[in-house]
């Protein structure tokens, strides 16, 4: 059978060789991941295409580019609900049409006019501030992964010049903005790049372009380093450099050939991102199993293993609503369109970070005030395990969706097996252990028969379950 072959990087190879059973070695580890036969990981990779190709993969990864690009109608970023939705629906159609990555980093950079009828000029407006300052350490943060806080001072400057001459004017439409090149300013404008080249800017000529042809260039490690890195750590939960927007010289990445190999695939592709994705869904590394062979304390860094992390807030609103049916209880001090948000609409696609509730914000929802990856809260807290434990809106909505125990209408008896599996299929997708139908057997028994109520029992049971809440 034929094998490709890849650089082997430390921790685990990045594409697993097609042999049936092979089982992946480098440095110190083995990554705990045995090959599936060729037809079945030939299935696996027809159905990753599948999802790349379908709108939940832009709706998801969406609501991941709103967190980054600060996509919020109001306090401290005011892009106002008309320009949220406008902003929000550009992001999911480049993404779902795979806009190449330096197509759509240009458009974010360079673009001008109405914030309302020219979407990506929305990036200059998702800024807590309007200052050359402000704009840049966001630049920074969004596409070279870079907090400049960290950098010299004259090295800031030098970024700021770039935007410096950036205009905002209203419009008599409320709440609209031009965004644009300040026209007053006569003189050329001498600016240096970040690696150092020297440029004389002429009056009329918008510095901005000048900057995003250099960011954008496909030699520029800057680029294709910070996304490549994003894209990982967005898929893992940790990045090659960590963390993934703190990209600097004393902070190096773990796995330095597996960053280069990346980047390299990424730029041979012309920034197709879909293709980045479909490269390290397909590997050996994303596809090992999350219970690690090692007890070496840097096996989860290395990426020896698959990262166990809590599912996203948003996500698991969405997988509750599909278990019993409803919605989310949005709420929102904006009195303005938009706030209303129909049934039918999954919490993943909420375009506005202002619209939020009270289960978001337990777990862990983000603010989408700075762009920074922190921002959003990925540990497990106390607060999280009481409300699912003791919520009465969960009870309720528990209580009356079909996941409960039937009896046999020919015998009106409860048949614990086949109870288990309807149920465990439902909600773990997967079949119960022995064990586990011992258990409902036993739980069924201490409430006299009572199927209802061991139904609504193993139900809540499952939903409080690490396998249930824990992306693994």
């Amino acid at each position: 059978m034929e094998t490709t072959h890849v650089p082997r990087i430390q921790g685990c190879c990045i594409i697993a060789c097609a042999n049936d059973a092979h089982l992946c070695r480098a440095a110190t580890y083995k990554c705990g991941y045995r090959h599936r036969r060729a037809g079945k990981r030939g299935i696996g990779a027809r159905r990753i295409d599948a999802l790349l190709e379908s709108d939940a993969f832009a709706d998801y990864w969406s609501l991941k580019w709103c967190d980054l690009l600060r996509v919020k109608s109001e306090f401290p970023i005011n892009l106002w609900p008309n320009a949220v939705q406008a902003y929000h629906r550009w992001i999911h159609d480049a993404l779902k049409s795979n806009m190449p990555y330096d197509t759509f980093a240009r458009a974010l950079l360079t673009s001008s006019g109405s914030n309302f009828r020219v979407p990506p000029v929305n990036f200059y407006r998702a800024v807590q501030g309007r200052t050359p300052a402000s704009i840049a350490a966001a630049v920074a943060l969004t596409f070279m992964g870079a907090r400049v806080e960290t950098w010299p001072e004259q090295e800031r400057a030098n970024l700021e010049a770039f935007f410096s001459r950036l205009a905002f004017k209203s419009t008599d439409e409320w709440k609209e903005e031009i965004v644009c090149l300040d026209p007053a300013p006569s003189a050329p404008l001498n600016a240096v790049l970040p690696d150092g080249t020297t440029l004389v800017i002429p009056a009329d000529q918008d510095p901005r372009f000048l900057f995003a042809a250099w960011l954008t260039a496909p030699e520029n490690e800057w680029f294709s380093r910070n996304i490549a890195n994003r894209v990982w750590a967005w898929l893992f939960g940790r990045g090659v450099i960590h963390e993934p927007d703190d990209i600097r010289p004393d902070n190096p990445p773990s796995n330095p050939e597996l960053l280069a190999y990346l980047q390299r695939e990424l730029v041979r592709s012309n920034y197709d991102l879909r293709r980045l994705y479909r490269l390290i869904l397909n590997s050996a590394t994303y596809q090992q199993s999350s219970v690690p062979v090692s007890t070496h304390p840097d096996v989860e860094r290395l990426f020896a293993c698959y990262p166990v992390r809590p599912i996203e807030a948003e996500a698991l609103v969405d997988m509750l609503n599909a278990l019993f049916g409803g919605s989310e209880n949005y709420e929102s001090l904006i009195p303005e369109p938009f706030t209303y948000i129909p049934d039918y609409n999954r919490t993943i696609t909420l375009a506005d970070g202002r619209i939020s509730s009270a289960f978001l914000e337990t777990f862990g929802r983000p603010s989408r005030d700075t762009g920074l990856e922190n921002e959003r809260n990925n540990q497990t807290t106390e607060a999280q395990r009481l409300s699912l434990i003791n919520s009465s809106h969960i009870q309720k909505r528990i209580a009356g969706s079909a996941w409960r125990i039937r009896r046999n209408p020919r015998n009106n008896r409860v048949d614990p097996r086949k109870a288990a599996q309807r149920i465990y299929l439902g909600i773990m997708s997967r079949y119960p252990t022995p064990q586990e139908i011992h258990v409902l057997q036993n739980q069924l028994r201490a409430n006299n028969g009572n199927a209802r109520e061991t139904g609504e029992d193993l139900v809540w049971a499952l939903i409080n379950s690490k396998e249930f809440l824990i992306r693994h």
